[in-house]
């Protein structure tokens, strides 16, 4: 059984939105990430999305969602996107950002406004499922709502882990 979980900024534009997604509550591991909500949930870790967030070389924030088990190309990301570089923003940088905080961050809702970038791959899924804006808390959900709720730009930039 599913227990409950009060709502949060993402599962509230979620639902104004009248966007259908499922629940799923686990243990939160510290540095457990999204390999280890698969495990412990039972799904492949390539259909759970990590929420990244990332900076431009002028500190300019961004989100990257990325399978579970694969990580970014910075590199092919920047050249997408027309940066001169990507790097992952410090985890008090993201938490500032994004309004949420590491291992608990959802691409929706966020405090400020940032351009989303989706690996293309994840787009060719069924469903995905992404963090609910709290540790622990992943929502399941078509990744298209990405696109349609976020205006996620395709990108290719996964590497194999």
């Amino acid at each position: 059984m599913v227990k409950h979980v009060s709502e949060t900024p993402a599962t509230q534009l979620l639902k104004a939105n009248q966007i259908a997604y499922t629940e799923h509550t686990y243990e939160y591991l510290e540095h457990g990430g999204a390999q280890h909500s698969a495990q412990v949930l039972g799904f492949d870790p390539f259909a759970v999305v990590k929420t990244l967030i990332m900076q431009d070389q002028d500190a300019k924030p961004l989100v990257v969602l990325m399978h579970g088990n694969r990580k970014v190309s910075t590199k092919n990301l920047a050249r997408q996107i027309g940066a001169k570089s990507v790097e992952p923003c410090k985890p008090e940088v993201a938490n500032r950002h994004s309004g949420y905080l590491v291992g608990g961050t959802s691409p929706f809702a966020t405090r400020r406004a940032m351009p989303v970038y989706i690996e293309e791959t994840i787009l060719a899924l069924p469903k995905i499922l992404i963090n609910g804006g709290r540790r622990g808390y992943l929502v399941g959900l078509d990744p298209q709502v990405c696109v349609e709720l976020l205006g996620a730009r395709p990108v290719q930039c996964a590497l194999a882990e």
